[in-house]
């Protein structure tokens, strides 16, 4: 459990440093996900958060991101630092599991790729972690080929949900973070 929550921890700083840089006339910027603006990016890692929590009990909303994040982060340290909410089982799409690893596979990994879409899309410093690239790169690639599909098709989890877009082919000798975002979906080539 300290890993998950360390790493959380780890993630949540850093995308709430990237959220507390954006500047004001940034927010309607354009990300890399094509739907979505800066600000949407924040409103989705939020809900999502909202969503691990639901279980518990807890939702979000607020017009600040950075408030209503910090909202969020605190809420699910809450769970990660309890034994009981954190072993407390959920289901999921992927099957059931504990509220931590749920939090540690969606929301946490959700932290590094959307930190990602918000620098992208604010003109901030893209550079992910190493250990979180090769750490997200293992996990999934190794998903196994049904659930890939069923990623990559819009509206499998809901309305409007896409979990993966269509790969974008990226050579195989670019770095590791390119070749991540090439297989969920993302364009590192392209600035917007």
């Amino acid at each position: 459990m300290a890993d998950i929550g360390e790493r959380y921890r780890r993630r949540a700083t850093a995308f709430e440093a990237k959220v507390a840089a954006v500047k004001p006339g940034d927010w309607g910027n354009q990300s890399p996900c094509v739907k979505w603006s800066a600000r949407d990016v924040v409103d989705h890692v939020v809900a999502m958060h909202g969503y691990m929590l639901g279980p518990v009990g807890r939702s979000f909303a607020g017009d600040d991101p950075l408030t209503t994040f910090r909202q969020a982060r605190a809420a699910v340290e809450e769970v990660l630092d309890n034994p009981e909410l954190a072993a407390q089982e959920v289901d999921t799409p992927a099957g059931r599991m504990t509220a931590e690893a749920q939090i540690d596979q969606v929301v946490s990994d959700d932290l590094v790729l959307h930190g990602w879409d918000l620098a992208r899309a604010t003109g901030q410093d893209e550079a992910m972690d190493p250990e979180d690239v090769e750490r997200l790169w293992r996990s999934t690639t190794s998903i196994p080929a049904e659930m890939i599909t069923l990623y990559r098709t819009p509206g499998a989890f809901g309305p409007d949900v896409e979990v993966f877009g269509p790969e974008i082919p990226v050579p195989e000798d670019a770095p590791l973070q390119d070749r991540l975002l090439g297989f969920i979906g993302r364009d590192p080539s392209v600035r917007r």
